[in-house]
């Protein structure tokens, strides 16, 4: 059973890890500092200060509204504080080792900002996909120093195997199906989770790309060859569930 102490502060902090990565989502698009500007009412472009920032207590005591202009504040950073806190229970539950229970959590975290920015932007930024490969191959190395060759060539598998799918859609169908974000992603999954486990991710994000497609028609959207579906999402949710689960993904294929 996990001691109070271990579980309580990633729980904790994921509200203000959330409060992070609602900036991200907004500044990274559209090439905002997202360091060195303040805070500031879209609306009237007041200043907030410390006490209007502080993750989902400051959205409850003002009741959703800005204390300057009264305009509704939207519901992104509260939602996506929820979900900080919600990947760090996962993580939890997943994992009871106090120093890889972190990892969880820091891992679950960018999937949520690349996910989250994907399906608002159609982007994955090289600044967050990019550190997350080499964050994957420096703990392989710290962990397991001997897989490290495993893990670069399942890097390098993964980004060549969609950009290849990439290239044959668009010499296809003549527009691109693939991103060059997704590929970088794919690539990241292969340092994270090595190449026992790429194939698990790969047909993964498969499934949940055909998922995705079928709950819009599902909600009444016209689903077409041409309807852009962000595919990150995908990829991070069958990332994550692999470096979750891998071990008992593995045991369960490779048998006893």
């Amino acid at each position: 059973m996990i001691d109070a102490e271990t579980w309580l502060w990633p729980i904790l902090t994921a509200p203000f890890i959330g409060s992070f990565i609602g900036v991200l989502i907004v500044r990274l698009p559209v090439g905002a500092p997202v360091t060195l500007a303040r805070s500031a009412c879209p609306h009237c472009g007041a200043r907030l200060s410390s006490r209007e920032l502080v993750p989902l207590v400051s959205f409850v005591v003002l009741r959703g509204r800005c204390r300057h202009c009264r305009a509704a504040i939207g519901l992104l950073h509260p939602a996506v504080e929820l979900a900080a806190v919600g990947i760090a229970a996962w993580a939890v539950l997943a994992d009871h080792d106090p120093v890889r229970l972190w990892v969880d959590c820091g891992l679950g975290w960018t999937l949520l900002t690349l996910a989250w920015i994907d399906c608002t932007s159609f982007l994955l930024p090289d600044v967050l996909t990019l550190p997350l490969l080499l964050a994957g191959l420096a703990l392989t190395f710290a962990e397991q120093p001997d897989a490290l060759a495993d893990h670069c060539l399942a890097a390098c598998l993964g980004y060549l195997s969609f950009q290849g799918l990439g290239f044959a859609y668009r010499r296809l169908r003549g527009r691109d199906g693939l991103g060059g974000g997704d590929s970088k992603l794919i690539a990241a999954a292969g340092a994270w989770c090595g190449l026992a486990l790429l194939p698990f991710v790969v047909l993964g994000s498969a499934i949940a790309g055909l998922l995705a497609s079928l709950g819009l028609a599902l909600a009444g959207r016209m689903v077409t060859s041409t309807t852009r579906i962000p595919f990150g999402p995908c990829i991070a949710m069958a990332f994550w569930l692999a470096w979750l689960y891998g071990g008992l993904l593995d045991s369960v294929f490779r048998g006893p």
